[in-house]
């Protein structure tokens, strides 16, 4: 097999493989609504449950520049995109889920939860900032917004640090993976940051190859 045919095996392994971890929560989900299996707050349960691969995703995606210059494995990039998006996806459904099964999509309440809860409230300015950044991951959007694409994709991590907080504060007691998350979160920063700058053409060229997403 050409080396090409073979990278090309390795991406779409590597994609498929993605598209399984990003789909297995929702079906795990699925499952336990059918057979009962929930915990006695259903609700609470359901909303935790998303908020907390949202949180994974958007983690992983962050990890994945850094995976790629850290060990020169490029068919890694191709995965940033689709995690970023996976991220965004489990992120609206908690939301909806809060918004609906918490709260009946009373808007009053919605309002007054985020304007009174700091935990609330900082999860929905992350939902808020991750927004944009899922609306233009596309190669079109790259394209159109040039260098300020990247700069409007900084603000991941502005999300992510939101999220992190928002997920400490909501689990109030047991706060063991919160910390897990904020060192992660933490290290991935330091690693990008310690990384050598490369020139912003090679940056461009890079986003507009792998379409972008979250990072």
């Amino acid at each position: 097999m050409a080396p090409t045919s073979r990278s090309r095996s390795r991406v779409r392994a590597l994609k498929a493989f993605v598209w399984v971890a990003g789909l297995s929560p929702l079906i795990f989900l699925a499952g336990k609504v059918a057979t009962g299996a929930l915990s006695a707050n259903p609700s609470e349960e359901i909303i935790h449950l998303m908020g907390r691969w949202a949180l994974v995703f958007l983690l992983a995606s962050l990890a994945v520049t850094p995976i790629r210059r850290l060990t020169g494995w490029n068919p890694v990039i191709q995965s940033r995109r689709l995690l970023g998006l996976f991220a965004y996806f489990y992120l609206a459904l908690h939301f909806l889920a809060y918004a609906g099964l918490d709260q009946l999509f009373g808007l009053p309440f919605i309002i007054e939860d985020v304007l009174e809860r700091p935990y609330i409230a900082v999860g929905f300015i992350a939902l808020v900032l991750l927004t944009p950044l899922a609306i233009t991951s596309t190669r079109g959007w790259i394209r159109r917004l040039g260098r300020g694409w990247r700069r409007l994709h900084r603000l991941v991590y502005v999300a992510s640090a939101l999220g992190v907080l928002h997920y400490y504060w909501q689990v109030k007691a047991d706060t063991r993976w919160a910390i897990v998350a904020a060192l992660v979160l933490g290290g991935l920063f330091a690693i990008r940051v310690g990384l050598p700058v490369r020139r912003a053409r090679t940056s461009s060229a890079e986003a507009v190859s792998t379409g972008g997403a979250l990072t």
